[in-house]
């Protein structure tokens, strides 16, 4: 039997993570499929032939994409010669929507299936363009099962398969452990400073984090901090806003989500790392900053009430989002510090953050969405299907 080959295209840190869990579950389906494509370390690790590393064009905003335009069009005419020269059996693309698009409509001009795993959230914005994502995939793989009723009104072809966030987001220490491996004081307040996965984010986001830990910190000096720098980020870019600062903080570069368990509050760019920590049920602070340009187009096209996926889920302001010039530190700081002296306020987001988790389905997205996959290297499946 010939081997089988895929092609995954993913453009961040969280799409690296989950388009790696995604091959590991293939190979234990079948260990001789060959996967090439998009990401990062974490693919790399999980077996897969890089063709480009998403590192360089991990961007948000239309400012930010325009600014890096090259480089994306230079990994895309990269991918799309892949396509054409070593057409795959299935081409899996995993979020990062506008750059999957434009590599899902030169696939379906090969005549190569594709699978949008973590597609388009057409659902909050851009609606119209359902029917237009319908015509160049063949499958959308969605996480909610809201998003399954959306894409079947529109005739797309649709499986909710899961979050796999459910099997994802576990400890792999106790408290006490995790508290001992990452240096912090037992005693005191534990703050995390989650400035996103992206370059652009941490230029426009961490500074305002480290500021509103100032403020946190003169007010409440029974406190520590920790910042989790992702991957997909270089520490140069990240030290020299570090040393303005003389604040308790630790640096992590893994095991997130025991530095999450061990947060009584968190600061969060917006974006999946958001539905990570409600799955931890840890209470926080979703802000979320990107050039007025940007901005300012966005906001008219956003037809939901909330960007926070807790919120989202949960259909109502479950945690403070700080958009803009709202996320500053003076706000940011005020509501940390409410959370952590008033008890009560503490214990209902955690209560809320709970139900929002019970919302998202049983373990073994991962394992769903790769039997899904591997159903579709089948030269018998229909698009119906």
């Amino acid at each position: 039997m010939p081997v089988k080959n895929i092609m995954i295209s993913a453009g961040e840190a969280s799409g690296d993570f989950h388009a790696a869990n995604l091959v590991k579950a293939l190979h234990k389906i079948d260990p001789t499929i060959h996967v090439n494509g998009m990401g990062s370390d974490k693919m790399r690790e999980a077996g897969v032939e890089l063709l480009y590393d998403c590192r360089e064009i991990a961007v948000m905003g239309i400012i930010e994409v325009l600014a890096k335009w090259g480089t994306i069009m230079g990994a895309l005419d990269i991918l799309k010669k892949s396509l054409a020269n070593n057409p795959p059996d299935l081409l899996i693309l995993v979020d990062y929507q506008e750059f999957n698009m434009k590599l899902a409509k030169a696939a379906k001009k090969l005549g190569i299936k594709v699978m949008f795993y973590i597609g388009p959230q057409v659902w909050a914005w851009r609606s119209h363009r359902v029917k237009k994502i319908g015509r160049h995939i063949d499958m959308m793989a969605v996480l909610f099962p809201f998003e399954e009723d959306f894409y079947k009104k529109a005739g797309v072809p649709v499986r909710f398969v899961g979050n796999p966030l459910v099997d994802e987001v576990k400890t792999s220490m106790s408290l006490e452990e995790a508290q001992k491996t990452f240096n912090l004081d037992s005693s005191l307040k534990t703050i995390g400073l989650f400035p996103g996965s992206r370059k652009s984010e941490i230029f426009r986001i961490l500074p305002t984090l480290l500021e509103s830990a100032q403020k946190i910190f003169d007010q409440y000096p029974d406190s520590q901090y920790i910042i989790p720098v992702a991957s997909t980020i270089n520490m140069d870019s990240v030290q020299p806003l570090l040393d303005r600062y003389t604040l308790p903080i630790k640096i992590v570069h893994s095991h997130i989500h025991d530095v999450m368990n061990c947060c009584d509050a968190i600061v969060t760019a917006s974006g999946t790392v958001t539905l990570e920590t409600a799955l931890m049920t840890t209470p926080m602070v979703i802000v979320y900053k990107m050039s007025g340009f940007s901005y300012n187009i966005m906001k008219r096209l956003i037809t939901i009430d909330h960007i926070g996926l807790p919120n989202i889920l949960a259909g109502r302001e479950i945690v403070k989002e700080l958009l803009q010039e709202n996320a500053n530190s003076e706000s940011i700081s005020n509501e940390i510090l409410k959370m952590l002296t008033d008890n009560e306020y503490h214990q209902q987001i955690v209560t809320d953050l709970e139900a929002v988790r019970n919302k998202l389905g049983d373990s073994g997205g991962s394992e769903r969405v790769a039997n899904l996959a591997y159903e579709m290297l089948s030269p018998n499946f229909q698009k119906s299907e």
